[in-house]
């Protein structure tokens, strides 16, 4: 996939899911987000994701919240006349947990380790060895917004398949995300 053509899917992510916001933001909700992904050796990508936010640790921690992410990913590497593209399927449990407010809106801290499906196993000069690795993640969260239903993100991002099978050199990727209730 060309860079136009991500840059146009993005877009179009982003106008559905405008579209679909609902006015009030609950415990159990339903999140889309667009991540525009960019990992060593000049990796970009988009990853287009699904979230379904559910109050379950509230019972340990107003703090804390959890969702499970299911992802589309887009990645690609090199120039225009000579590039490699991959395609991930993603799924992830997400722990957040409040660590401050800016401006009366909340900071999260994330953590979450899940599962991924990578369509190349040889990707931008590396050999992963196995289709299936694991996703893990690491980032912050800022929600504003009306009902505080927006929010942005920085990620750190790690696909390795944990020495199941040689080699494993591992992907990693930073993340910005923009996400909406809808």
């Amino acid at each position: 996939m060309n860079t136009l053509k991500a840059i146009k899917l993005t877009i179009l992510a982003l106008l559905i899911a405008t579209g679909l916001q609902s006015p009030t933001v609950q415990a159990n909700s339903n999140v889309i987000a667009v991540n525009y992904i960019h990992g060593e050796s000049d990796v970009d990508g988009i990853k287009i994701a699904y979230q379904r936010h559910i109050d379950y640790l509230k019972q340990f921690s107003s703090k804390l919240n959890l969702y499970f992410e299911t992802s589309i990913n887009f990645w690609e590497y090199g120039a225009e006349n000579k590039h490699d593209t991959n395609f991930v399927l993603a799924m992830s449990p997400v722990v957040r947990y409040q660590i401050s407010s800016t401006y009366n809106n909340p900071l999260y801290a994330e953590f979450g380790i899940g599962i991924s499906l990578l369509d190349d196993t040889q990707f931008a000069g590396k050999n992963v060895s196995t289709h299936y690795q694991f996703e893990d993640r690491l980032g912050l969260v800022y929600k504003f917004g009306k009902s505080r239903k927006d929010s942005i993100a920085l990620r750190y991002l790690h696909y390795s398949n944990a020495c199941f099978k040689s080699p494993n050199p591992g992907l990693d990727f930073i993340s910005f995300s923009y996400s909406t209730t809808i």
